[in-house]
């Protein structure tokens, strides 16, 4: 098998670029790579491998553009992002058959920029989950140990990058379902800021909440792939008309001098695992080494950002999930006889359990007499996470924290789902608030052997800064090694 699956992205593309490696060479590495693992990982539920190799071949004839950044780079997308003539699934059997007339706005300029799609990847049911293991089709296993879960519900994502069968991914992030499996996975995922990349052609789970972003193997391939994709869509109404910085140019900083880093007492203290724990305070040290001066702030709300986000996150969902109804969109059954069986056996048979509960919760905060008690309470409660933020970063450029409690978790392990919901308590707040966030691996578990990533918070629309700390951080830490699978 080519080791050319084991190069960077942005490696890969000066490869290309040069013409040392062809188009059809580099997809030819991910398919082989797909094939060998696959059986064991299962991180993608479509491979496009003929139509990936037919694109590589004619822009092989044509021969490499310079003006394309990505051209010739196999990519991967989280299977809820629309795609032309491509079956499209969100992981569930609802929209088992379902194939798109058009593309994602992402995916538009993924494909203006040269990249190659090669597969649609594994998700947690709609987006709802944090262990890929609500996938209507099967779960996924993470590289270092398919034993274990690669987190979500991006974990198709997270596990296809990480085991080398792609260059980048494209995941979405409701409630941190891109640094969760980023973490769980040992690479790079980064949530931009909302209303950054264009959401049309994503299929929505929480439409003031969800983001497309990288899932990369390093902060300079995450680099890359967010300038391609960031920008204003007018076919976006929550796409914000702002000037996109060049990514690229904040990296490759000698040290950390002048940054300051804000650190949550909230996310350092009880109900962090040890080693998680042992590894992030490493990586800070590290910064602090590197020039960085860290100072405490308080985000005093986090204890009620659960709360706040499964209230909002699944009204949200309840109303998105409402066209699936066997009759505008999604599978129907075609076996009722009245009309009102006919929708109800079409989503109970269509809709996996997880997805059921969050539309029959979020139907009960919206609803008469409840929506006071409690959509209204968690809105002003969101505000007021906003504001927590705000004042913190009065005071850092960036605040670090964990992206997780623990390493990643065996199968099976989290069948509570508060216990699931737990997982997600250092991610959520930046989701309610809007803001762009990453995870960064920063080393394996003392006890689990698992990686760890420490989760850097920015400020509205300054993803670069996050980028550029990130990077100088990454290299001045032992390189990630990629699993053995």
């Amino acid at each position: 098998m080519s080791e050319l699956y084991t190069k960077s992205l942005a490696e890969m593309a000066g490869l290309l670029r040069s013409g040392e490696v062809s188009a059809v060479e580099a997809v030819r590495a991910c398919l082989d790579r797909i094939e060998a693992t696959e059986p064991k990982l299962r991180a993608l539920i479509t491979v496009m491998g003929e139509e990936a190799l037919k694109q590589a071949e004619a822009m092989d004839a044509r021969g490499p553009d310079a003006s394309r950044p990505l051209w010739g780079v196999p990519m991967v997308l989280k299977d809820l992002l629309t795609t032309k003539g491509v079956k499209t699934t969100c992981g569930s059997k609802i929209l088992e058959d379902f194939v798109p007339f058009f593309d994602a706005t992402a995916v538009v300029k993924l494909q203006e920029a040269g990249a190659i799609l090669i597969g649609k990847a594994n998700m947690d049911e709609f987006a709802m989950g944090s262990s890929t293991e609500n996938s209507a089709f099967f779960s996924t296993g993470n590289p270092w140990d398919v034993e274990r879960v690669p987190g979500g519900s991006s974990g198709g994502s997270g596990a296809t990058v990480a085991a080398g069968q792609c260059f980048a991914a494209l995941g979405t992030d409701t409630g941190g379902s891109i640094r969760l499996p980023a973490s769980f996975c040992g690479i790079v995922g980064l949530k931009p800021t909302y209303g950054r990349v264009s959401r049309f052609g994503l299929i929505a789970y929480g439409s003031s909440l969800d983001q497309i972003g990288p899932m990369t193997r390093s902060v300079e391939d995450a680099a890359h792939v967010l300038q391609v994709i960031a920008g204003h869509d007018p076919k976006d109404s929550t796409s914000v008309d702002v000037p996109v910085p060049d990514y690229l140019a904040g990296l490759g900083r000698e040290d950390l001098s002048g940054v300051t880093i804000g650190l949550p007492e909230e996310y350092w203290g009880e109900g962090l695992d040890p080693e998680v724990e042992a590894a992030c305070r490493a990586a800070v040290a590290r910064m602090e080494e590197l020039g960085a001066k860290t100072v405490p702030v308080k985000l005093a709300l986090t204890d009620y950002a659960i709360a706040t986000y499964y209230i909002i996150a699944m009204a949200e969902a309840s109303s998105n999930l409402s066209r699936f109804d066997g009759v505008r969109f999604g599978y129907r059954n075609k076996e009722a006889e009245e009309l009102i069986d006919m929708y109800t056996s079409s989503r109970t048979q269509g809709f996996g359990d997880e997805v059921q509960r969050r539309i029959i919760i979020g139907t009960y905060v919206l609803s008469s007499g409840y929506y006071d008690a409690y959509y209204n309470k968690a809105a002003k409660v969101r505000r007021l996470l906003r504001e927590d933020f705000d004042k913190a970063f009065t005071k850092c450029d960036l605040i670090a924290g964990p992206v997780c409690p623990t390493t990643a978790f065996k199968a099976g392990d989290k069948a509570d789902p508060l216990q699931m919901y737990l997982m997600d308590i250092f991610t959520i707040s930046l989701n309610l608030a809007g803001l762009p966030g990453m995870s960064l691996p920063v080393g394996l578990g003392k006890d689990s052997s698992m990686p760890v990533g420490l989760q850097f918070m920015g400020r509205p629309f300054e993803e670069e800064t996050m980028l550029s700390v990130a990077d100088c951080l990454e290299r001045n830490l032992d390189p990630m090694a990629m699993p053995e699978l």
